[in-house]
Parts: C-alpha cells; sequence; structure tokens
C-alpha cells in the first residue's frame, strides 16, 4: 500500500473521529440543561410546594400509606432515584459491552428522560406523587444515559486527546445550561407580563429542558456509532443490578490501581457535589441573601465553568491530568476557606466566591473523566463507567452527612461548610498516591506523553 494510500485512510480517519467527537458534546448540550433548570433551580421548590398543598393538618403527605413530612418529599425522590439508577446501571453497562450496542441503550435511557421531563407540565395542584414518579424516572435515566456517553471516550479519543475532548463536553453543557437558564428566568420573573401564572411559567421551564434534551439528542445518536465488542461476556452480567456491581467491583480488583483512582474521586467528588448542593443553603441562611441572588449566583457558575473546563483542558496538555486535578484540589480548598470567612449580607462576596466555584468545577470533573478513560480495560467502558457514575452520582452522602452532623453539633453553617475541606485534602492525598503511569499500562492502555 503506498504512502498516500496510508495517509489519505489516515486523513479520513481522523475527519470521522473528529465528527464523531462534536457529536459527542452534543449529548451534554442536550442534557445538561436537565440538571441545571430541572434539578438546581426549579423543581426542588415547586414539587415541594405541590407537596405542601396536597399535606394533611399536621403537614405529611402519604404516598403509599407512608407519612412523609411535605418538605422532605423532593430529598426523598432523588434519593429513591439514586437507588434506581444504581440497581439499573451495572446491568446496562454490561449490556451495552457484551453486544456493543451502545447507542440503542443510550437513545432509551436519554429519551426516557427528556419524556418524563416534559411530562412535569402536568405537575400541578396536589399531584405531588406524578411530580415524584417523574422524578425518578428522569433522574434515574440521566444516570444511565450518562454512563453510556462518558463511556464512548475512551473509543472516540485517542489518549492524547482525552482531556481536550472531556474538556469540551463539559464546557458544552455548561454553556446549554446557562443559556437556557436566562431564558428560563426571563419567563419567570417576568411571567406577568407574558399573561402566565407563576406555577404556569415553573411548569413550562421544566418541560422546555425536557424538549431541549430529546431535540438535541438526536445530534449524538446520528454521529455516534457503535462498536462490535472484543471481550467476552462478564460473569453475571445478566444477573440483577447489585450482583453485576458486585461482579464488576470483583472484576476491578484485578486494577487495584484503577480502584485507587476510583476511591479517591469518590472522596473529592463527595466534596464537590456537597458544595454545589448546599451553597444556595449556606448563602440563604449563614449570609442572609435573597432567591434573585443565589439564581444569579448559579448562573455565573454556569457561565465560568465553560472557561474553566476549556482552561484546564488546555493546562492539562502542559502539566498532565492528574497534576492540574490536584492543582484544581488545592483551588477548591482555597475556596471554601474564603468561603468561611465571607461578610453576611455581601452579594458581591458572595458572587465572587461562585466565580471561584465556576472556575474550578467544570475542569476538575472533566479532567477526572478523561483520566480515569485512560485506566479502564479496553472493551469494558460501559461497565467500569456505570461503577464511575455511581460514584459521581450514587455515593455523595457522606459530605451532606458531615454538612449536617457540623450544623447540628454548631449550630453554625460556616463551621459546617469549612468541614468540606477534609474531603478535598483527603482526596488531594489518595489521588496524589496513584501511579498513573503503571496504572494505565496495567489496564492495557497506551501511555500518553502528558498524563
Amino acid at each position: 500500500m503506498g504512502t498516500d494510500t496510508v495517509r489519505a485512510e489516515s486523513a479520513d480517519e481522523a475527519a470521522e473521529r473528529r465528527r464523531e467527537q462534536r457529536g459527542w458534546y452534543f449529548y451534554d448540550w442536550a442534557c445538561s440543561v436537565y440538571s441545571t433548570s430541572v434539578l438546581t433551580v426549579f423543581l426542588g421548590p415547586y414539587l415541594t410546594s405541590v407537596a405542601k398543598s396536597a399535606a394533611d393538618a399536621d403537614g405529611f403527605v402519604h404516598p403509599l400509606g407512608i407519612p412523609v413530612r411535605a418538605g422532605s418529599f423532593f430529598a426523598y425522590s432523588v434519593s429513591l432515584s439514586v437507588i434506581v439508577a444504581v440497581l439499573v446501571m451495572p446491568l446496562v453497562g454490561a449490556a451495552a459491552d457484551r453486544t456493543g450496542r451502545k447507542k440503542p441503550l443510550l437513545a432509551a435511557a436519554a429519551y426516557t428522560g427528556a419524556a418524563a421531563t416534559t411530562a412535569m407540565f402536568f405537575l400541578g395542584g396536589d399531584r405531588y406523587l406524578l411530580g415524584g414518579a417523574l422524578l425518578v424516572v428522569a433522574n434515574a435515566a440521566q444516570s444511565v444515559a450518562m454512563m453510556l456517553y462518558n463511556s464512548y471516550l475512551p473509543q472516540i479519543a485517542p489518549p492524547e486527546e482525552r482531556d481536550a475532548v472531556s474538556a469540551r463536553g463539559w464546557a458544552f453543557g455548561y454553556a446549554a445550561g446557562a443559556l437556557v437558564l436566562v431564558v428560563n428566568l426571563v419567563l419567570y420573573t417576568g411571567h406577568e407580563s407574558f399573561g402566565l401564572s407563576e406555577s404556569a411559567a415553573v411548569r413550562i421551564c421544566l418541560a422546555s429542558a425536557g424538549l431541549w434534551w430529546g431535540a438535541f439528542a438526536l445530534i449524538p445518536l446520528r454521529r455516534l456509532r457503535d462498536r462490535r465488542s472484543a471481550s467476552k461476556a462478564t460473569p453475571g452480567s445478566t444477573t440483577p443490578g447489585f450482583r453485576q456491581l458486585a461482579a464488576t467491583v470483583r472484576d476491578m480488583r484485578r486494577h487495584p490501581l484503577t480502584l485507587a483512582f476510583l476511591l479517591a474521586y469518590l472522596v473529592y467528588n463527595d466534596g464537590i457535589q456537597t458544595v454545589i448542593s448546599q451553597a444556595s443553603i449556606y448563602g440563604s441562611e449563614e449570609l442572609g441573601l435573597g432567591q434573585s441572588t443565589l439564581i444569579g449566583a448559579v448562573l455565573l457558575v454556569q457561565v465560568l465553568a465553560v472557561a474553566g473546563a476549556l482552561g484546564m483542558g488546555r493546562l492539562a496538555r502542559i502539566y498532565g491530568a492528574k497534576r492540574t486535578i490536584l492543582g484544581s484540589l488545592v483551588a477548591w480548598t482555597v475556596t471554601l476557606a474564603a468561603g468561611y470567612f465571607l461578610p453576611a449580607g455581601a452579594p458581591v462576596w458572595f458572587f465572587v466566591l461562585a466565580s471561584g466555584i465556576g472556575l474550578v468545577l467544570g475542569g476538575s470533573q472533566a479532567l477526572s473523566r478523561s483520566l480515569f478513560s485512560h485506566l479502564v480495560p479496553p472493551g469494558k467502558e460501559a461497565e467500569y463507567f456505570s461503577a464511575y457514575e455511581m460514584s459521581d452520582r450514587g455515593m455523595s452522602w457522606l459530605g451532606p452527612l458531615l454538612f449536617g452532623i457540623t450544623y447540628q453539633a454548631t449550630g453554625s453553617y460556616r463551621d459546617a461548610i469549612i468541614s468540606l475541606v477534609a474531603f478535598f485534602v483527603v482526596g488531594f492525598v489518595l489521588l496524589a498516591r496513584v501511579p498513573v503511569r503503571r496504572a494505565i499500562s496495567d489496564a492495557g492502555n497506551p501511555i500518553p506523553e502528558r498524563i
């Protein structure tokens, strides 16, 4: 075969890879609106108000005859969705690796989640059970879809490109979240001028996230392609979720350095997720800030996370992903320490804190994903990313527990927020101890020049 022919084929392969990568970015663009507008901003307060309207005189609702305080219904629904996802993700991941047909499974999960989110338009009056059911379905489907989406990364990007590709994916997601949140906030704050009630405006915002998710999911589903799996079926791959998870963990024990990275990620990501979920409580209860300030801070985080993800992707090309992540954990620690000293009633300083969070949020998540992709044995991408996704979404309970216990013991949200520094310090130490080059080699993958 002539040199020109080889070069032509190489150029064609590179062009096809770029096209597939661009399609892959658009799934983050499609689904991140659900995380931002639905979960972070609108659904929690709205579903709680619906549950309260259905509550008895003592403030309880009774799903399946179980007394539940109306104010806790949203949190319990999120917890139930995590349990469902934990049961389903290992099964779907093993099936995807066994058959090599990820795309139909991704389509099923994405459109199940998008349909459930769109159906939130009908959440009104006292239909709290409908809202809880739709939340469980949408959130579990989102987790399953993200696991499949993440598992494409090692297949569509060679080792030297993964940090940049992963960072662009996160940047696309944060950009979409910011764009739609701006539109939603215009509709919500000006609902009277649009002839809408506040409830109708919220329901439109919720449903629009589902429509956006479904519409833009078409792009990755057209451009991503299935690859026939070269691996044999994993033992227990047709078993229920927890047994399949146990089989995956047993397999991961043959790659202890991969497991060591996953442990480090579990710890510091727990801190990240807790900061995200508790920052608004800290702002409202400890700093006395209004709802408009808090929503504005969420929007600022979304915008700056785009720049942060792209900027840290460039740093990773110079210093390697591991060092850049370690640097981000130092930045998280400094940000929390600054948050401890924020004066009450000073929204400007809260926006400064939000800026710090935004700049490190996207990059630390994007580079963690790309680094883990190097540690996954070939042919087991979806199965291993199911464990990664559960670390991301299903195991982040220690942080909120420590936050709550610290507040209960001290009565201070400042003490509660500074207690989360422990997750970043411990995560830093655990990650620093992982020899990533040897871990990549042990997993059977080529070692990039910078890692």
